[in-house]
């Protein structure tokens, strides 16, 4: 409740991202290892005067929207929430959001969901604004010289539309069901106001609440993990290292294949996603992972990290082993890697060293490994 008012937000997340090149939707892409519609939601979740919460979906991918925000949100914020799809066009889509909520809220917040870094002062300040005024549209004065064509514009008069903006219900209800009677198609719910003769009133917005549209808006987060591995050498099995079957008299005892680098490689990545290690995924206790292909399991790490929406930067692994010598495989454990991991070779350095015939690796009684992994998300 907000002054004993009722005050609902729509959020919008049924847009496709074609801007953004990426083969999900948009909103499905994770920033610090959250879904971006599941941070922009809670960010409404987590103000005390917003009651309720409409979420415009994506008809195309509705199920999974849904299962994508149950699954972020605690059993009480579920309760505040409800899903409506979206429309061909912005406005078709914020009607059905208003209609859902027709006597349900005398106050609306609506905000883009490709708007993850609302900060809580700003949704406060647009509430008290219409509180006053009947409407608050978040804007932030521009920081560029604006020309229209031949024409240099007063850059002392020009704002940069943001969401959200908050309205009087009945007031932008209204706008809105004329709107779609018209066919007017407005770019923001601040011009379906205005093209029905409404006077806004504007409140401050922060630079750091940007649209993501294209890659270039993404914040960047990069994460470091580390590996280590060892494994006994004995004599009937295959040495493979780096997924390269290597000529040797002996060769690593392991309920897989028993690849150390690869094992070291793996932990490494899925430490730095905060996603485990090679024990959790692929446990020595299940026999389908018994003499299986390192080189699966690393694909399949691969593939865990573009779920979460990890990129692999770069990878740097060290043999350490007496015997055999490393440096003749080395190019072909390259390869294999930034195949499994699909990225280039160059992002990825293979080295081998030795103990000095110092412990069990000096006596040849095992090889270790150890991995750097660097990753963006």
């Amino acid at each position: 409740m907000y002054k004993n008012l009722r005050v609902a937000a729509v959020v919008l997340v049924a847009g496709t991202g074609s801007r953004m090149g990426a083969e999900v939707p948009k909103q499905f892409l994770k920033i610090d290892g959250q879904a971006m519609m599941v941070k922009t939601i809670k960010k409404f979740l987590d103000n005390p005067y917003v009651d309720q919460i409409v979420c415009v979906v994506n008809p195309d991918f509705e199920k999974e929207s849904v299962e994508l925000v149950k699954e972020g949100t605690t059993a009480e914020e579920w309760s505040k929430l409800a899903f409506v799809p979206g429309g061909e066009e912005r406005t078709d889509s914020v009607y059905n959001a208003l209609a859902d909520l027709e006597g349900k809220c005398d106050y609306v917040l609506i905000h883009d969901g490709a708007r993850p870094f609302v900060h809580q002062e700003t949704i406060n300040e647009c509430l008290d604004t219409v509180y006053k005024n009947n409407s608050a549209i978040c804007c932030v004065p521009v920081k560029d010289t604006i020309r229209k064509k031949t024409v240099t514009l007063n850059r002392s008069e020009l704002y940069q539309v943001q969401t959200p903006q908050a309205f009087n219900y009945n007031l932008i209800y209204d706008c809105y069901k004329k709107a779609n009677r018209d066919s007017f198609k407005g770019t923001d719910d601040a011009s379906v106001a205005e093209h029905y003769g409404y006077e806004l009133d504007i409140c401050a917005g922060t630079y750091d609440n940007i649209k993501i549209t294209t890659k270039e808006d993404l914040k960047v987060e990069t994460r470091v993990g580390t590996g280590f591995d060892v494994h006994q050498l004995v004599e009937g099995r295959d040495l493979i290292l780096g997924g390269v079957k290597i000529g040797y008299e002996k060769g690593l005892l392991g309920h897989s294949d028993a690849d150390v680098l690869l094992h070291a490689i793996m932990d490494a990545l899925l430490g730095a996603a905060g996603l485990g290690d090679i024990g959790k995924h692929f446990p020595d206790s299940d026999d389908k992972y018994k003499g299986i292909s390192s080189i699966k399991l690393l694909e399949h790490v691969a593939g865990l990290l573009k779920e979460n929406g990890f990129t692999v930067g770069n990878i740097d692994g060290t043999l350490i082993a007496q015997a055999p010598k490393i440096s003749p495989y080395v190019g072909e454990m390259v390869t294999n890697i930034a195949k499994a991991l699909n990225i280039d070779e160059k992002q990825v350095n293979i080295k081998g060293t030795t103990t000095e015939k110092l412990g069990f690796t000096g006596r040849g009684e095992g090889i270790a490994a150890e991995a750097v992994a660097l990753i963006n998300c």
